[in-house]
């Protein structure tokens, strides 16, 4: 079991910067595949990143390669979202995820954190 929990959301204007966090609790943190995604109102939830168990490899969504990047800390148990040159179009609630083997679905993870608004002005 994994529980997830994210936090570092907020406003920002167009061109800013936020980090995203999510503290994972669990002693079988260590196994899993990382991830974030994202809901914007009136869309589907839509992948941003995912990260190996070892941080090693980072896989992006096109929208967001290049501005945003995704690594976790094992010792702390902590996965972050740095993303810089922010659009409003980045608006959404964001959601930190777990799951066994990467994938860019939904559906594959197991564990979802509760979500946290970020919202770009422009």
């Amino acid at each position: 079991q994994v529980q997830l929990v994210e936090s570092g959301g907020g406003l920002v204007q167009a061109g800013g910067s936020l980090r995203l966090s999510c503290a994972a609790s669990g002693r079988t943190f260590r196994r899993y595949v990382m991830g974030w995604f994202r809901q914007a109102p009136g869309k589907e939830r839509e992948f941003v990143a995912h990260i190996s168990w070892s941080g090693g490899g980072t896989t992006y969504a096109d929208s967001v390669k290049g501005r945003f990047t995704i690594s976790r800390d094992i010792i702390r148990n902590t996965v972050y979202l740095q993303m810089n040159s922010l659009k409003p179009e980045d608006t959404a609630v964001y959601y930190c995820v777990a799951t066994d083997v990467p994938s860019r679905s939904s559906h594959e993870y197991d564990y979802w954190g509760q979500g946290t608004q970020v919202t770009v002005s422009s």
